[in-house]
């Protein structure tokens, strides 16, 4: 049977590469996409979501609107990065795809105390905190959680923080000290998902509407590549990918706690490989052909949408 998953996201180029790696994958059911507010605010963030289920013809599956800003702090965003509308790059059409009515931190309480899901969120964790807040058994109900965030060596954001744990690290402390059972896909792994320009070939080649989508997004964000890549580093597909395949991903047992209070580490990701009791696993290395390979299948299942 397919593992039932929710994305939590803030599209963001990577988050929609995401959303096209879930839905294009027999091996696991997207039940509902949510949003949050990170790379761009939330009304961008879920606009954005929206568009990218309209392309994709992802029509069953709800997109439900979350947190606007985190727990404590203000909100700080990836313009630099994603561009003033988060989506850069793209002459979109408006979305067919409607924003559910509900919140998206009730539809995470809703479906994920049903059983038998697991969550994947590629954005801040604000969403998932506040869930937990809301109804603390949800720990108990989750099948797994799987994240984008953290570095168990350098931030991107920060000499210390990636992003998605920077912008809440509140939330992100509140979600790895939770007790379920917790993936933690880091900048060390993501680094090594680099769209190069023989990947963005590859992708072209495919030659449907999609892929033409997918290239133009590429294009955009592949521009603003930290120096030193070979390509853009699609960070949140690789948590997908991890659900799809996990043996694409290797990781190893560690404790993970996140800072809250550093002057100069706020969000900073502290793990320790040597705990005897760890928190969570964490990604260490990426299968990259088998990754690429299963992301350029995903687009080619999909199809124009």
């Amino acid at each position: 049977m397919p593992r039932r998953i929710i994305l939590d996201c803030d599209p963001g180029h990577d988050d929609a590469m995401a959303i096209l790696l879930a839905h294009g994958s027999p091996e696991v059911e997207l039940v509902a996409i949510t949003t949050v507010a990170g790379n761009q605010t939330l009304d961008k963030t879920s606009r954005n979501a929206q568009r990218v289920a309209t392309v994709a013809g992802i029509r069953d599956v709800p997109v439900a609107a979350g947190c606007d800003r985190p727990l404590l702090r203000e909100l700080v965003t990836a313009a630099d990065v994603h561009g003033t509308s988060g989506l850069d790059g793209h002459q979109w059409e408006d979305p067919t795809v409607p924003l559910a009515p509900t919140h998206a931190v009730d539809l995470i309480v809703e479906l994920a105390m049903a059983g038998d899901v697991t969550l994947v969120p590629v954005g801040p964790l604000t969403n998932l905190a506040m869930a937990l807040r809301r109804e603390p058994r949800l720990a108990d109900r989750v099948q797994e959680v799987v994240l984008m965030g953290g570095s168990f060596t350098r931030g991107n954001r920060t000499p210390a923080a990636e992003f998605n744990i920077l912008v809440d690290p509140e939330a992100a402390a509140i979600v790895f000290e939770a007790g379920w059972p917790l993936t933690m896909v880091g900048l060390d792994l993501t680094h090594q998902a680099l769209a190069t320009p023989e990947v963005v070939a590859r992708i072209r080649g495919l030659g449907t509407p999609l892929a033409r989508t997918v290239v133009d997004l590429l294009e955009f964000y592949g521009a603003r590549t930290p120096a030193g890549l070979a390509g853009a580093p699609v960070h949140d597909p690789c948590a997908v990918a991890r659900v799809v395949r996990p043996e694409l991903v290797e990781c190893l047992p560690a404790f993970v706690a996140v800072e809250t209070h550093g002057r100069w580490t706020s969000g900073m990701t502290v793990v320790d490989f040597r705990a005897e009791r760890p928190n969570a696993q964490v990604a260490t290395r990426l299968d990259v052909d088998g990754f690429w390979d299963l992301m350029v299948g995903a687009i080619e299942r999909i199809g124009g949408g």
